[in-house]
């Protein structure tokens, strides 16, 4: 059994603390990601259509 996962090495370098895999802060990201981030925020935001919740709804009502 292989333990390559275990212990850290050149072929497996740890991510930096950062969380980042180039190391860099986040106030260093290239300009499409930051228009990504904004893009994807906006879609989280977003209230869910009451089409969605006529289909959950009723998806609720069939398990009772």
């Amino acid at each position: 059994m292989s333990t390559d996962f275990l212990m850290p090495d050149a072929k497996h370098p740890r991510r930096p603390s950062s969380g980042r895999p180039d190391g860099g802060k986040p106030s260093d990201r290239p300009e499409w990601a930051k228009g990504l981030k904004r893009l994807y925020d906006s879609v989280v935001e977003e209230p869910l259509p009451d089409s969605f919740k006529d289909l959950l709804s009723k998806l609720d009502d069939s398990e009772a």
